[in-house]
């Protein structure tokens, strides 16, 4: 048992590792380190006799490390490099979009036709050359061949006069045709297939055209030296027609780039991470991802137009947190106090009612409230005009559309803190309540001196918990207004309405400038901020509620 359990293991193992390996291959370091180590770590607790008790809270642990440590390992990461738009590939992939230019040296163009080769095994070697009868008609008896039975294909393409080797008289009856190759043979594509002049075209029925385009894949890869120019390889530019293509760009000893129509020079640049023109310093080309340090933070704090944007958004940010725990908090206290009343009848229906608002998922009243508003036909709009003649812009003035989320926030949100004062208000004796009483005093004076020191410090953990909750309330933001109106002249995608949270989901996937690292480092600091209320919440949650 022991020796197949770790024979499984080590199958997981190489598995784990060989996932890994294609992650390093990929260009993704940052992925395949903490495979390859989880791997490896997986595999010596679970076969080490010594490990035994560790292997109750692995499981725990690495659902930690995969779906809270790595992302924000890999945010932080992001945060310090220029990965965005225009800077979104490895120095390898910049370099292959770069060879994959090409450029036509003549206008030169010759139709071909695929054919299958029957013969699995080698060619011989004057095959395509030797002499032969004129060409004839395949026999009627042969059936159309398709690409999916066979692995070896033949090219066959009607020369040019230039050609050479060839007379006046041979043009109208002789093919430039290739030995059979195989494209599931790398090697295939190392150099170019020769194509050599024949009388005869190859055995059998050419491809259609509906098996021709599912050869795509491997066909616009071939490259092929034509007898008249053998120093530009011919490539096919359709599925019917060869034309003489050569490399736009030259690869120069330094790293440069030369452009072989216009001399132009561009030089790799690992500052910003990409090729610049040499004469203009501008640049061309997709870049890559290169490590900038601090410059997306700084870019935060230190550039005008971006830095007043981000602050206007910070500030209304913990503006909303803070207001919508305050009255969220103040209603829902109210309605639980109200609910205590003894003369109250009847209390279980109110409180079905008030709680309803917290049973239903919170996009279904986000966007019937977004209806509700609507300028033009929203029912409060309707009403607003009827009874005083006006009609809000509550979508395009940036007040009124902060005031609009407050409210639907304060709808969302006064259930859950009525629940939680409910729940604290049952700890209060009513001994309390007679015996001031006694001396007089009323439920104004009692809810301030006695119901609120008493209920406060216990629900101060839960309030800095709705704080947290708030600041980072996107589902609220992106349904009802999407982060607008926009802020006039800011240098991304920021609105008068949005929270960093949706800031930053604007900046990393909806702006058409889109800049993962600049938007990786809003959410760095982000967490930062979560991260200390999160502290000051355990913090205040070790103190014990006072004595009655």
């Amino acid at each position: 048992m022991k020796f197949v359990t770790k024979l499984l293991w080590g199958i997981v193992t190489l598995g784990g590792l060989w996932l890994a390996a294609r992650m390093w291959q990929a260009d993704a370091p940052v992925l395949a380190i903490p495979t390859a180590s989880a791997t490896l770590l997986a595999a010596w607790v679970y076969t080490s006799p010594r490990t035994k008790a560790s292997r109750y809270l692995l499981p725990g642990l690495a659902t930690f490390g995969v779906f809270v440590l790595l992302p924000l390992l890999y945010t932080v990461y992001i945060a310090f490099t220029n990965y965005g738009a225009g800077h979104l590939l490895s120095r390898a992939r910049v370099d292959a979009w770069f060879a994959q230019e090409f450029y036509a040296p003549s206008p030169d163009r010759i139709p071909f036709r695929l054919y299958p080769a029957e013969a699995v095994s080698a060619p011989a070697a004057d095959e395509a050359t030797r002499p032969a009868a004129p060409a004839t008609a395949a026999p009627a008896t042969a059936a159309p061949a398709t690409a999916a039975s066979h692995r070896l294909y033949r090219l066959s393409a009607t020369p040019s006069p230039a050609t050479a080797g060839a007379s006046a008289d041979d043009i109208g009856r002789r093919l430039l045709v290739t030995p059979p190759f195989d494209p599931d043979d790398p090697s295939t594509f190392d150099r170019p297939l020769p194509l050599a002049l024949a009388i005869v075209p190859p055995s059998g029925h050419p491809l259609p055209l509906r098996d021709v385009i599912a050869t795509r894949p491997w066909l616009y890869r071939l490259r092929l030296a034509h007898p008249a120019s053998p120093g530009v390889p011919y490539r096919p530019i359709n599925l019917r027609e060869l034309a003489p293509r050569a490399p736009l760009w030259t690869p120069l000893p330094d790293g440069a780039l030369s452009n072989a129509v216009t001399a132009q020079v561009l030089l790799p640049d690992d500052r910003q991470g990409s090729y610049v023109d040499a004469a203009t310093g501008t640049p061309v080309g997709p870049g890559w991802r290169v490590p900038v340090g601090f410059a997306n933070f700084r870019s935060i704090l230190l550039e005008p137009a971006i830095r007043a944007p981000f602050l206007r958004i910070f500030a209304w940010n913990v503006a909303f947190a803070l207001l919508s725990v305050l009255v969220t908090f103040a209603i829902g206290t109210f309605l639980a106090v109200l609910l205590q009343w003894p003369a109250l009848r009847p209390k279980g229906l109110y409180r079905t009612l008030l709680i309803l608002p917290y049973a239903i998922p919170a996009f279904i009243p986000i966007l019937v409230f977004k209806g509700l508003f609507n300028e033009g036909f929203g029912e409060i709009n309707l009403i607003l005009t009827s009874l005083f003649g006006i009609a809000p812009h509550w979508f395009t003035n940036p007040w009124l559309a902060r005031l609009m989320i407050l409210i639907v926030n304060t709808w969302l949100g006064y259930p859950y803190m009525m629940i939680i004062a409910s729940g604290m208000l049952q700890t209060i004796s009513p001994d309390i309540y007679e015996a001031t009483a006694i001396d007089g005093a009323g439920p104004v004076s009692n809810f301030f001196r006695i119901t609120l020191p008493q209920i406060v410090p216990p629900l101060f953990p839960l309030l800095i918990a709705s704080f947290a909750f708030n600041f980072n309330n996107f589902s609220l933001i992106y349904l009802l207004t999407g982060g607008k109106p926009d802020i006039a002249g800011a240098a991304t995608s920021a609105g008068t309405t949005d929270l960093l949270v949706s800031y930053t989901f604007r900046m990393a996937f909806q702006d058409s400038g889109t800049r993962f690292g600049f938007a990786s480092a809003v959410a760095s600091l982000l967490f930062l901020i979560v991260a200390g209320l999160a502290w000051l919440q355990l913090r205040t949650s070790r103190k014990p509620a006072p004595s009655p």
